[in-house]
Parts: C-alpha cells; structure tokens; sequence
C-alpha cells in the first residue's frame, strides 16, 4: 500500500460498517432523550460529514457532563442498588463530585452476563501461555462461581469493605477472579506483576498495609520458568499487615506453611447454588484499585480511583470507542502491572470475552501477539507502539502468514506510534483495519485521546479526543493552539480521574502533580498537537521536553526517525542547559547485532533528522551505549537521565526499584561526572 497524500486517510470505514457501530445509536438515542446533537443514522461516508457529526457529539458531551454522564449510565443500563441524587454536583478539579447518593458495584456488572442463560456457557475468558497449547475456556458461569466462591471466602477471613487486597500474579484468569472478588466484597485491589523484585512490590504495596496477598509461586517467560517463592516470602515478611495469603501454584509447588491453596478457596461445591456471588453495594466514589505510577523518582505515587468512576469511564471506552460488544473476543497484551490490564477486564462489562496470555510478546519469536490474536480469533487487538516497531523490523508478515480475518480494529498505546508504524500496520497486517491508536494514563486508567469507529485514520494521527474529555494544546500562558505543539491539558473533570493519592490526606500531592501549573486544570506532562481537522498528534512527555533557541521538540519525533535505521534498536535523546546559558543535546543509541557506530551511520542520522525533521533536531553528539534503562513497564526514562548528567547522584535521581537495569544508569552517573572533571 502507497503512502497517501497528507490530506487522505490510510483508512476511511465502510459506510454500512460505520452505520451499525454502538456510537451511531448512542447518538440517536441520545437526541431524542437527552438532548444531544441529532445526526442521520446512515453516515454518507463523507470524511467532512463524519468528522462534523462526531465534533458535534463531542461537543455535547464535554459541555453538558450531567447530561451525557448520565445518558451513558443509562445506555448501558448500569444497575444502581440506590439511585444517585445527581449527576455532578461539583465541577472543580480536584474535587468533582460524581452521582452523589448513588451505590453500585462494579463486579456485579462485569459478571452480569452470567446470570443470563444464554451467555452462561459461553467463553468469559480465553487464556494462553507460551506452550502452544489451545486456548483455555472459562464460561461466564464458571467465572461468576469462582468470584462467588472465593468473595465468600474473603469474608470468612475477615475481609471487609474498604480493606487492601494485593495481588502478585501475572495476565492469567486467577487474577481477573481475584480483582473481582475484591471488588464485590467492597474490598480495595492492587497488584504488581511477578518480574516485579521485591523492593519494587515493597515500594508499591507498604503504603497501602493490605491484609490479604494473592500470589502465584512463579510465572513463565521467555521459555523458562522462573521460580519467585524466595520474593514471596520477603513480600510476608515486610508485610505485617498481612492477616492471610492465598497461594496459586502456577509452577506446582505446594502451598507454604500458613497460606491458603486457591484450589481451596475456589473449588466447586455440591450444593446447589453454591458460589453464587455477593455483591455490596458500596458508593459511587468507593475505591475500587490503587494503581501506581512508574516511581522513577521518589516512591511510586499509589492512584486511588473508585468503583463508579471507573466503571461509567470503561463502559464508555470499550463500548462506544472500540465498539466492543457481547459478540467480541478483545485481546490487549499486558501485564498485571500495567493499567491496560485494567481496561481488558473492561471488555467484560460490555459482554466481551477477553483473552489473557501469561508469556513474552517474543517468544518463541516476535510474531507471537499475531500468532495469539489468530488463534483467538480476537476481534480487537491491542499491543504498544514498540510492539509494532519490533515487527516491522524484524520484516514479519502477519497479514500474509496468519488468519487476522476476525481482527477489524488494532489498538496501540504506550507510547506515540510513529508514522511508520501506522503504514507497516496497513502494508503487512491488513488495509481494511481500523486503527484505534490511543494515548491516556494510568492516572486515569483510560484514554484521553484515542479511536473512534465512524472516523478515518490519517498517518501518524490519532483518530480524535475521546466523548467527554476535554483535551486542549495550551501554550504557558493557557491559551488554546490548534495546529501547533502545546500542553495536554483536560478542562472539565472525568469520572475516572483519581479521587486521591492514598495516604495524600490533605491532597497536596495529588493536587502538585496535575493541578499547579494551570490552576483548576489538569495538566498531563504530554506535548501535543489537535489538529483543524480534529485529529491528535503526540509528541513525548513535556517533563523531558527539548528546548533549543525557545523552540520545543518532543523527543517522540526524533526517536521516530533514528528508530528507523535498521542499525538502530532503540534511542534516548536528552536536552540539558549548561551552567554558561548553553545547551547540550546527546543522543545515545543502542546499536543492533553487528552495526558500529561509524562516521557513515552517524553522518545518516544526523541527515535524516535534518532533513526529515529540522537542523534543531540534529544531535550535538551520538553516542553508542549497551543499552537504556526502562521502568518496569517497560517505557524509556528520560527525566532521571537528564538529572544523572545535570550531577544528582543515583540514589537522588530515581527510585532504583523501579529501573529494569541500574547498569544501564550508572553509565550516564559516569558520563555526568566526567563532563563535570
């Protein structure tokens, strides 16, 4: 397939598709009940007109939150066990105040499906591993009597509502029951994945005292399996808030001495009935999971964000932007540490089967997502923008060698998807798939900007911002840009968006991290363009933003373009101002097999970026190193390098937990000081 012009879409969705997505009903529906804008049923299939029509609806439901919030909780027929006394009753950030009154639970509408007949032996989740084995069926019964099983159990160990439940386990079905059982008793989840060592868990889980720890004994990657029975046992140990631990045997190993088995807790009984789930109902803003971010300086800030909101947020995202439904099977590779694995489980609350895989996106080769996705039959597939790099580099063929012909929407998240990306996707997976690429948070463990169904995909945009989220480019003096790069800001508040920091008792942090630079205005540390056609460009994390002579450059765009030399595995750009008002701008590589760092492959990067870029993107230097350290869940640190070589010391400069390699930051420790001799 041929790059198109700049002004036509990669892709454009077939009129009679478009037509039959939930977000088309949803907006006749909501004309005629809620005051939205109407809008032909039958799109014309006119970029102009589609464009238009979703402008019109965003519009509306940015600027009337009680009436679009509420026409979602009512879309989707969210079951309040007490009906709220409203909307909204307090539009200030932080502090909106979200169906006052109201109280639900979450894990009863993620089960729902299972109490209907028909749905009941179908697949809730499909599961694999790296064996090669066919998938692994839970049926919507069978998911609803485990949760039903093991919530009872929580409460026979004294397990109460509002107290923390923290899992260390991997993508496999035990942790979905788990979550969910947490959720119904009222209880608070959070969970790290097991490559995570036990400082890094420690980090994360001693701020919340859980009393209850599910764990496995181990988990499988990369074809090996890699026993983490010694963690655990530190994990109890600095844990002394723990009442009781649940042990999974994922690698076959006995329960240690004063765990519970989870075949225990779990196993189907002769009663009649038994295991049927108990759900308590608890308010709209009660904590449902404590998320983490990365922890690259300082501990982890733990991110508190509740049953309700996360559920109207999810219902909306799955629902309306990735037009999941009960007929769909939704895979999203992640892990337990990551908030994506949140959103999977999202898939549930519309009626989807998920599928979950406990393995590494490379093994037995890189093409292992595809190989998943084709065995599953999944109808959304969703993996990060380096996934999709690493398979066009490593020339794979998706499209030609596997059956993708259940897959009609690709997701990408995790960081910006370059244009390269977006054609390799249309040249070697499929042209007539949409391209759902996304950008959000774990801070609001969503997507501020992402896909919409009706929209056609343009090169390296994404599709739109999202219903409800009110994202703007702001320059520093808060003025709206279009077309120009400015500050990811959110002027009206999200359901999902934290209701604290847990421990953050009176809100300084929660309100320092978002709410300082424009007052009463989130501000997510992202470069962004919206473009006049409506569409978002991300260009990097603002934090780590390059300044050279008062222009500002996202390092996404430079790593767009090294990333491309095929003897470039990956790249760090740092910008750094010099004592004497200069400023100094390296970029360090990390060479593939065989490549040198010779005049010829410098002299190639420096004219691609020149030429593809500007003469500002040109780096001072390129260096070669070994390789870049990452946090946990795997995204490339900037900030922390950028201290190492401005003088702070390690210790100062980052959590050394959260790093997947602290070799790869003590060089730049070195680097700084030898400039600095």
């Amino acid at each position: 397939m041929s790059t198109p012009p700049q002004d036509q879409p990669l892709w454009r969705p077939d009129p009679a598709r478009a037509a039959a997505t939930q977000i088309v009903a949803f907006q006749a529906w909501a004309a005629e009940h809620h005051g939205a804008p109407a809008a032909p049923l039958a799109p014309t299939g006119s970029d102009d007109e589609a464009a238009a029509r979703y402008a019109a609806l965003h519009d509306w439901s940015i600027e009337d939150l009680p009436r679009f919030w509420g026409a979602v909780t009512e879309w989707f027929d969210v079951r309040f066990s007490t009906e709220p006394e409203a909307v909204l009753t307090d539009r200030s950030m932080p502090g909106a105040r979200w169906f006052p009154g109201a109280r639900l639970n979450y894990a009863a509408e993620a089960l729902r499906r299972g109490e209907e007949e028909s749905y009941r032996g179908k697949p809730a989740i499909l599961h694999l591993d790296e064996s090669g084995e066919p998938p692994t069926e839970l049926s919507w019964a069978e998911l609803r009597r485990q949760v039903g099983s093991l919530s009872a159990a929580l409460r026979e160990q004294g397990i109460r509502p509002g107290d923390r439940v923290a899992g260390y386990l991997p993508n496999i079905p035990e942790a979905v029951v788990a979550l969910l059982a947490t959720a119904a008793v009222g209880a608070v989840w959070t969970s790290c994945a097991p490559d995570f060592g036990a400082r890094s868990v420690l980090d994360r889980f001693q701020q919340l005292e859980p009393v209850a720890l599910i764990t496995v004994d181990g988990y499988h990657y990369g074809g090996k399996n890699h026993d983490r029975r010694e963690v655990v046992a530190e994990l109890r140990r600095e844990l002394p808030s723990l009442q009781t631990v649940v042990h999974v045997p994922l690698l076959g190993t006995e329960a240690p001495a004063g765990t519970l088995p989870w075949s225990a807790l779990t196993a189907a009984t002769a009663t009649s009935g038994a295991g049927e789930p108990v759900f308590e109902p608890v308010p709209f803003d009660h904590p449902l999971w404590v998320l983490y971010s990365s922890g690259t300086t300082g501990l982890p800030k733990p991110i508190v964000q509740s049953q309700g909101g996360i559920l109207v947020e999810h219902l909306k995202q799955a629902g309306l932007h990735l037009d999941l439904g009960p007929d769909d099977r939704f895979f999203w590779y992640t892990s337990t540490g990551w908030m994506m694995w949140n959103f999977l489980i999202a898939g549930l609350l519309v009626g989807s089967t998920i599928v979950t895989y406990d393995g590494s996106p490379g093994h037995p080769d890189t093409g292992a997502l595809w190989s998943v996705a084709a065995r599953t039959r999944a109808n959304v597939l969703g993996t990060s923008a380096a996934y999709v790099i690493a398979s066009r580099k490593a020339d794979l063929h998706p499209g030609r060698d596997l059956d993708l012909s259940a897959v009609r929407c690709i997701g990408t998240t995790g960081s910006p998807l370059p244009p390269d990306g977006f054609q390799w996707i249309y040249d070697e997976v499929k042209q007539d798939v949409w391209l759902a690429s996304v950008s959000g948070g774990t801070d609001v463990c969503s997507c501020f900007v992402g896909g919409v169904p009706t929209l056609p995909v343009y090169l390296g945009e994404i599709q739109a911002p999202c219903l409800g989220s009110a994202v703007e480019a702001w320059d520093v003096s808060g003025h709206p840009l279009t077309d120009q790069v400015g500050e990811l800001v959110v002027t009206q508040p999200l359901p999902s968006m934290p209701i604290g920091f847990w421990g953050d008792k009176d809100g300084s942090r929660y309100h320092d991290s978002y709410f300082d630079t424009y007052p009463g205005v989130w501000r997510h540390g992202d470069w962004i363009t919206v473009t006049s056609r409506g569409t978002v460009v991300i260009h990097g994390r603002s934090d780590s933003t390059l300044n050279r002579q008062g222009v500002r450059m996202g390092s996404a765009d430079i790593y767009e373009v090294v990333e491309r030399l095929p003897e470039i595995t990956e790249s760090l750009v740092i910008g750094l101002e010099e004592a004497e008002g200069g400023y100094w701008m390296p970029l360090f590589v990390v060479l593939a097999p065989g490549a040198t760092l010779d005049e010829d492959l410098t002299g190639r990067i420096r004219s691609s970026l020149r030429t593809e870029l500007s003469p500002r993107h040109v780096p001072d230097e390129v260096i070669a190193v070994t390789g870049l350290p990452h946090t946990l869940t795997g995204k490339r640190i900037e900030v922390p390098v950028k201290r190492l070589l401005a003088g702070t010391p390690l210790e100062q400069a980052v959590n050394p937990g959260s790093v997947d390699n602290l070799d790869h930051l003590r060089f730049f420790e070195q680097l700084g000081r030898d400039r600095r001799a």
